[in-house]
């Protein structure tokens, strides 16, 4: 009876999650495929525009990872995919993601094409940050109040104090000491 429970274990497909290199979840996704491994990248579909044109191209949802639905003796094949780094650990063993959860991220892409992930914990009052797209590209400026996922910050190279309300995807981090700062000694 063990034998039996032990050879549906070594065939039980799970969804793990896999962390990539920067860049490379389509193509690891690609690659997976390729071998007959189910793999699942969530793309969302932007408009980048360039100074002559514009174009919408596929984003992954997750930055660096790819999920995967796998036997035990599928992962080595993962983790030897170009592009692949490890697994995703959660209590010393790979993270196990519920079939749900990876229905759930399929529909609401369905339902809702502007998905985007912020990582609200990546900035907070008193950084500063630098605008990357938007009527104030290349701006820079402090937060001053952090609201969901918009941030209210204050401009401060203009000759007045320009305070507006910004979305998180629009900045970058942007926490360099200005050289006034440093060469004054108040670092």
């Amino acid at each position: 009876m063990e034998s039996k429970s032990a050879a549906s274990f070594l065939h039980e497909k799970k969804w793990l999650l896999i962390y990539t290199r920067p860049k490379w979840e389509k193509k690891v996704d690609q690659l997976l495929k390729q071998q007959g491994i189910e793999s699942y990248c969530p793309l969302r579909t932007v408009q980048n525009q360039w100074a002559d044109r514009k174009k919408l191209v596929s984003l992954p949802v997750f930055n660096s990872y790819v999920f995967v639905r796998v036997t035990p003796r599928e992962e080595c094949e993962v983790l030897y995919t170009l592009g692949v780094i490890k697994f995703v650990y959660y209590m010393g063993k790979p993270a196990v993601i519920r079939d749900h959860i990876i229905e759930q991220i399929k529909i609401n892409l369905t339902l809702y094409q502007n998905v985007e992930v912020v990582n609200l914990q990546s900035i907070n009052i008193g950084d500063r940050v630098k605008i990357k797209q938007g009527v104030f590209i290349n701006q820079s400026g402090q937060v001053i109040q952090i609201m969901g996922k918009k941030i209210l910050m204050v401009f401060d190279q203009i000759d007045c104090a320009l305070v507006t309300c910004i979305p998180f995807g629009h900045v970058v981090l942007n926490n360099i000491k200005n050289e006034n700062e440093i060469t004054s000694g108040n670092v």
